[in-house]
């Protein structure tokens, strides 16, 4: 059993949204608070936020995250 950790970000739209909430849907859980920061090289403001999950593989670096 391993626990796996993703940062998820995205500029600050629905897009950020939808990609936390299919995360969820997928058995994701939070892990603290969103942060929010202003990308001054791009001039957008951008949205991050820790999620978990518990999974019964062995972890390993060549894992998918995105696709647990």
């Amino acid at each position: 059993m391993s626990k796996l950790y993703r940062l998820l970000t995205e500029e600050d739209t629905s897009a950020f949204c939808h990609k936390v909430s299919d995360a969820l849907a997928k058995g994701w859980e939070l892990y603290g608070s969103p942060a929010y920061a202003y990308d001054a090289a791009n001039g957008i403001m951008r949205c991050a936020q820790a999620v978990t999950k518990d999974v019964p593989a062995d972890y390993s670096p060549d894992m998918k995250l995105g696709q647990q």
